[in-house]
């Protein structure tokens, strides 16, 4: 797993702490929630493994008209 999803569980996991909690922390749980947010749109995006018989006709496009 990658450290930043590591992070964000960890984040997600104190704010269901906090939620348990009294209503006095609410600022502190809106923070946690958005440095998760801000955590899971840093995590990169992985391409698909397509088997090595498959043809990507997009990706086949692309390197045709020298996009790649």
């Amino acid at each position: 797993m990658p450290p930043s999803y590591l992070i964000a569980r960890e984040h997600l996991q104190r704010a269901a702490a906090i939620l348990q909690g009294g209503d006095s922390r609410s600022r502190q749980l809106r923070y946690i929630i958005e440095r998760t947010i801000t955590l899971m749109d840093e995590a990169p995006q992985e391409k698909p493994v397509t088997p090595g018989n498959v043809l990507d006709l997009a990706a086949f496009r692309d390197r045709q008209l020298g996009c790649d």
